[in-house]
């Protein structure tokens, strides 16, 4: 890699950085990330970076509200710095269900977080499987939008599980869903669910056979599990035999810890795009190698285009 390539992390995922790190076999910007007794932030550059090419990694996952004013601070240091250009890699994109105008004098916070973004100085994003694709559109900058599925389904046929149902849990994942299912050869199926607060889901009916079939779960984001569990339950009801869930992003915290041990789930495959995506059944698998090729291909001006295949 070229001298003028320098990788910085927030605080909020630096394990994810130092892989990403050791894929470029380059290593991590000195800096000094501190808060101070009021809860204000503070940051500052330890190595010269000026005319660099600069990859801030910082997941926006829980403590959502801090990681991202943390990024934004970041962003400010290294535009006063004189960096040549400063992309934002954010595996983990938080706010972004938080997309559109569902109910009366409610915000857009992913326009808000993408304005904030290109206000601080950032020329270009990086991330991994947004909740609605239509949020690049939000970004008057570049977006290269990466997808996990191909990192989740080669762990899923390594299982070798055979007579696999692909099942979507709610009608929202339809599209998700029809792509694991055609490159695993497996059928898919629906669940139709309720939403009845923030936490509480309520699954309704099954579209699809999945009796005495093996089924894999897949969504883009699983925090509290309710949506997950919920439809394991009642495949279970249907008559469905092992089943296994996929997701992109799993910012779970104790409540969707809990909820995945007691489920009929018998594992939870996710990415390490946040540090949430841990605990018992939950198996981790490493997206560093593809956000560093990501990462190497921008530096060098190539076509990122082939990453963006499920």
């Amino acid at each position: 890699m070229t001298d003028n390539l320098k990788i910085l992390s927030g605080s909020a995922h630096p394990e994810l950085a130092r892989s990403i790190c050791e894929n470029l076999g380059t290593k991590l910007c000195e800096a000094t990330l501190t808060t101070f007794p009021d809860g204000e932030t503070f940051v500052q550059i330890h190595e010269n970076i000026r005319g660099g090419d600069l990859f801030i990694v910082q997941p926006t996952c829980p403590p959502t509200n801090q990681n991202l004013m943390e990024l934004l601070i970041m962003v400010d240091a290294v535009r006063r710095a004189s960096a040549a250009r400063i992309t934002a890699v954010l595996p983990f994109f938080g706010y972004a269900r938080q997309d559109r105008k569902d109910r009366p004098r409610v915000p857009i916070t992913a326009k808000l977080v993408a304005n904030l973004l290109v206000a601080s100085g950032v020329n270009r994003v990086l991330t991994v499987d947004l909740h609605a694709g239509q949020i690049q559109g939000f970004f008057d900058i570049p977006v290269d939008h990466l997808y996990a599925g191909p990192v989740l389904m080669k762990a899923i046929k390594e299982r070798g599980i055979e007579d696999l149902v692909v099942v979507s849990p709610d009608v929202g994942g339809i599209k998700m869903t029809h792509a694991y299912a055609k490159a695993l050869k497996a059928p898919m199926a629906i669940v139709a669910k309720n939403r009845v607060s923030a936490e509480e889901v309520e699954a309704l009916n099954v579209i699809g056979d999945v009796k005495d079939k093996n089924v894999l779960l897949v969504d883009d984001l699983t925090e509290t599990a309710g949506t997950l569990t919920a439809a394991a339950d009642l495949l279970l009801k249907h008559g469905a035999k092992a089943i296994y869930a996929g997701v992109s992003h799993a910012v779970l915290g104790d409540k969707g810890k809990s909820r995945i041990l007691k489920s009929p789930i018998r594992e939870l495959f996710s990415t390490n795009s946040t540090p949430q995506a841990c605990g018992e059944k939950v198996t981790t698998l490493d997206i560093a190698p593809l956000l560093a090729q990501a990462i190497r291909r921008i530096h060098d001006n190539e076509s990122v285009t082939s990453l963006f295949d499920i």
